[in-house]
Order: structure tokens, then sequence, then C-alpha cells
């Protein structure tokens, strides 16, 4: 079962490895990202982020895709990471068992503007935004499970 699906750059990470992951009970953190996996030694410092008890997968978004819809990750409670919106709305376009997607840090880059503290965004990144609002995905701006909730939507 997905819990949430968090969009975040820096993907595993204090906030998510420990804070995120306690909240939601999940006992498996699924990193779904394309860049990721073709780099052994970022694999490797992530391996070194997860929490203890706490099972770490790390799979292209299309592998990520095809394990999530075979029902071979039902038995987990999963916390699905991706570092980018273009992964986040190919994972909700082809799974429908995400329905809530965090928006957790999004860098500042040209080109980009923030729209809150930890989020920027280009006008690619807010037609996905858009997009993922009208699938019916609920959306969020949170950085930490005590911050309040922002809605994206009125911040774009």
């Amino acid at each position: 079962m997905v819990l949430l699906t968090r969009v975040d750059h820096r993907l595993l990470h204090g906030q998510v490895a420990f804070t995120w992951t306690k909240q939601l009970g999940a006992d498996c953190i699924l990193i779904a990202d394309d860049d990721v996996v073709k780099d052994e030694l970022r694999m490797t410092a992530l391996r070194m982020s997860k929490p203890n008890g706490v099972k770490l997968v790390m799979k292209s978004v299309d592998d990520s895709i095809t394990a999530l819809t075979s029902g071979v990750t039902d038995k987990y409670k999963l916390f699905v990471l991706v570092g980018n919106m273009d992964s986040a709305i190919r994972l909700a376009k082809n799974c429908p068992q995400i329905k809530k997607i965090n928006l957790g840090g999004l860098k500042k880059e040209e080109g980009k503007r923030q729209i809150s503290k930890a989020i920027s965004v280009d006008d690619h990144d807010v037609e996905i935004i858009k997009e993922l609002n009208s699938m019916g995905i609920d959306l969020e701006i949170r950085m930490v499970p005590n911050d309040a909730a922002e809605d994206p939507m009125r911040l774009i």
C-alpha cells in the first residue's frame, strides 16, 4: 500500500528518513528515480541514510511502475520518493494507488520561481501540478509532518 509519494530533489535525507517514515509508519521506502539507479556511488550513500528496520528499494521510474502495478509491493507500507515532478506525474498516471503527493523540496534553479520555502517551480512544473490536481491527486506542500500543509494550487 502506498502511504505517500513525496517529491524531493534530495530524495532520502534526515527529514525523510526519520521524521516522515516514522510518522507514516512506513516499513519500506521506494526511491523511483532514473538517475539514481545509474549511479552506484549515490545508491551507496542513500543506503547509508535509511532508517534501521525499514527496507530500501531503488528502481527506475518504469521499474517502479511495474512493481507497484504488479502487486509485488502490496505487502509493504510504502513511502515513495521521487526527485522531480516528471517522475511524479509518470507514477501517478500509471499507478492508481497513488492518491496523495507531498511536495517537499524542489531546488531553486535558473528559470524557476520560489512558491514556498523549499519549492521552486518553472512553467513545466506548474503544468504538472495542474494536471495532477485535475486527476484528483491530493497535493500538499509540507517539509515535515508537523508543518501546516499548503495547497500548491493557491501558490502557483
